[in-house]
């Protein structure tokens, strides 16, 4: 009966990663495999609580999107994961293609590199645009390696799920900036929008300097009346 309550258990894989005791490198990629945790909770959340801004609230969307399209996709293919390291993992009741870790982050870079060259996100220079455009793909590249070499994806199973984050990426920014944008205003303007102080400035050039200029200003309007 002991033996049968084991086997009934299932762990939450949300952070749930496995690598072989005393490898360093393993260590640090099982921390790499982690990225789309630390991006939905660190990354978005704080975002919403702290920005509440529109552009990035559909990005949020688009990635919880593209992740049930990954589910959906691996219950009806059902493509094992590697045979050799399922058992030590405890993944062999899941399925493998494609890896719902490389099709989230290189959703996010798809994404983020084309929002980067539209807006600026606040930079102004095209070699700042630049460099912020190349952040996330050392950690696409490096999660996509991760999940191979702890043993959770095959080599084919990474590179599918990179070409349909990049392929969603893509072609929900088109959705977002080329449809949905128009929308935005609306929503700033409801009930809920006004509320919660939704707002949009991808029409702002440089919203770093907006914001700094407006704060310099406000602050010499109160010490003016003080």
């Amino acid at each position: 009966m002991g033996s049968t309550a084991i086997h009934g258990l299932k762990a939450v894989t949300l952070t749930h990663v496995r690598y072989r005791r005393g490898d360093r490198l393993g260590h640090f990629l099982a921390w790499v495999s982690l990225v789309p945790v630390f991006i939905s909770l660190g990354g978005f959340l704080s975002h919403f609580l702290y920005r509440r801004e529109l552009q990035a609230m559909f990005f949020a969307l688009g990635l919880l999107l593209s992740q049930l399209i990954s589910e959906l996709i691996k219950s009806y293919v059902q493509q094992p994961r590697p045979l050799h390291t399922c058992a030590a993992l405890e993944s062999c009741d899941s399925h493998g293609w494609p890896s719902a870790h490389s099709q989230y982050v290189f959703f996010f870079a798809s994404y983020f590199t084309l929002l980067t060259f539209r807006s600026g996100v606040g930079l102004a220079t095209l070699s700042q645009k630049l460099v912020a455009a190349a952040l996330p793909w050392p950690l696409a590249f490096l999660t996509m390696y991760s999940r191979v070499y702890l043993g959770y994806h095959t080599v084919g199973q990474v590179f599918s799920g990179a070409a349909i984050g990049l392929f969603l990426g893509a072609i929900w920014y088109r959705i977002v900036n080329s449809y949905l944008y128009r929308c935005f205003p609306v929503i700033e303007e409801s009930a809920i929008g006004r509320y919660l102080y939704i707002k949009d400035s991808s029409h702002i050039e440089n919203v770093l300097k907006f914001e700094y200029d407006n704060a310099r200003a406000a602050r010499e309007q109160k010490l003016a009346k003080d």
